[in-house]
């Protein structure tokens, strides 16, 4: 038995060295092997529900057991599960499963959400409910990716963190803060109201903006109508009675020659020009800091946009400060949702300020895009330990002052608007009218 032994573990060594010897001939492959992630597959399920109902639908995970435990939980009856082999091959379960949600959207959910809880419904149930009741496909998907998620254990703040970029990170940041005080319905509800405000403000701005762009694009349609069609009918006329023209029809006359052979490469030219520039302010860092510097000095604009970044700092700030997170990890995460650029430098600068054991309010004291007013609220702030407070009294005053400037500027570009249409379309009229009162004083001679 002793030399049965000693030669199974002489033959178990020689195998050993053996595998060994593989892998060392071979650590490409290894490394790949391990290297090696799983994707995604997208499954076609049929199901009947509780009422014998049959669901058809889809559902993208590693494997069919997954599948089979998420409609399980979701108490269906499972009538069969196959994979979509073309959408799998196309990639399409590596997608990202929607867009990202709007301020409306989140505020909607996050409302809804806090209701159920606070009706005793556990937050998986509650999702479930929120899934049912959608009628958006994307959005039943999404739900039901959010109680996949749950379902195998998967704290909340991650499993919203998992579905891309649909949620916004101070969401995820303010649900993983709540996590470890116990107190998600608060924070839930704090994050409706903070998303109701930010849908507000931005229909305020697209309220101001609606009638001057439509103003604008029919007066442009107008103009371009009468120049191309309308001018040459009259220049034929003139050209037949003879009349010497004066210098603004002459001008007139030229514009539309040009418009008339050019208005296309025109239109082409604008078209890339204009989409030009909306790439480089996305992806140039550089080019979107100078566009919103000029904006930001643009009188009556200039108020408009700083009071906008204004409240969204401070209202973001008094938010993570209420719900007792750290000023600095405050600062991170205010530096990481800001999309204006001089906003960015003043919260890295305040970043750098705390870490030499300096306060926040130096890195805004006496800057051009960050108010007197707001500045004093911030220091006091500081002073007395009441920082969330300051900024949200910060944020509702600034909040009141945007959507006076708003309606301001709203009732300002309408009369400025119809005024300057009223001068180019009484320019062209007038560059018309003036060669018939020379032909009629001829005929008349």
């Amino acid at each position: 038995m002793k030399n049965d032994t000693n030669q199974v573990n002489q033959a178990n060594q020689k195998q050993v060295v053996v595998n060994m010897d593989n892998i060392s001939q071979n650590p490409g492959n290894n490394v790949n092997k391990i290297e090696k992630k799983p994707k995604k597959i997208r499954y076609k399920y049929t199901v009947k529900d509780q009422n014998g109902k049959v669901i058809n639908g889809h559902f993208d995970a590693f494997s069919k057991i997954d599948v089979h435990s998420f409609l399980l939980a979701q108490n269906y009856e499972i009538v069969n599960i196959v994979e979509d082999k073309i959408s799998t091959k196309l990639g399409l379960a590596a997608l990202a499963p929607r867009k990202k949600m709007r301020a409306k959207e989140l505020n909607f959910f996050l409302t809804q959400l806090s209701t159920y809880i606070k009706s005793g419904i556990p937050l998986v149930e509650s999702i479930s409910i929120l899934s049912r009741q959608t009628k958006k496909v994307e959005d039943r998907y999404l739900y039901q990716r959010l109680v996949f998620e749950l379902n195998k254990g998967t704290s909340f703040s991650e499993a919203l963190a998992r579905q891309g970029s649909v949620f916004p990170s101070l969401l995820i940041n303010m649900v993983k803060t709540s996590e470890l005080t116990g107190d998600l319905t608060s924070i839930l509800d704090d994050m409706a109201n903070y998303y109701r405000n930010r849908d507000a403000t931005r229909k305020q701005i697209i309220s101001a903006m609606t009638y001057p762009t439509v103003v604008f694009l029919f007066a442009v349609i107008i103009v371009t109508f009468i120049m191309v069609y309308v001018i040459p009918e009259f220049v034929g006329i003139y050209d037949e009675a003879g009349t010497e023209l004066p210098w603004i029809t002459v001008a007139i006359i030229n514009i539309s020659d040009y418009l008339e052979a050019n208005y296309i490469i025109m239109a082409i030219i604008i078209v890339l020009i204009i989409g030009g520039i909306v790439l480089l302010y996305k992806n140039v860092t550089s080019f979107r800091a100078v566009c919103q510097k000029i904006l930001m000095h643009i009188p009556v604009v200039k108020n408009i946009i700083i009071y906008n970044e204004v409240v969204m700092f401070t209202s973001t700030f008094a938010s993570l400060v209420n719900h007792d997170v750290f000023i600095t990890d405050s600062m991170e995460i205010l530096r990481t949702i800001s999309n204006n650029e001089i906003y960015k430098k003043l919260i890295s600068k305040a970043i750098d300020n705390l870490s030499t054991g300096e306060g926040v309010s130096k890195a805004f004291q006496g800057h051009w895009a960050f108010p007197a007013t707001a500045y004093e609220m911030l220091v006091t702030g500081e002073r007395t330990g009441r920082l969330g407070p300051m900024m949200q009294n910060v944020a509702d005053y600034y909040q009141e002052e945007q959507k006076n400037l708003v309606t301001q500027l709203k009732s300002l570009i309408e009369p400025v608007m119809i005024i300057t249409l009223a001068i180019i379309v009484g320019i062209i009229l007038l560059s018309i009218v003036i060669p018939m009162f020379s032909m009629y004083g001829s005929i008349i001679e």
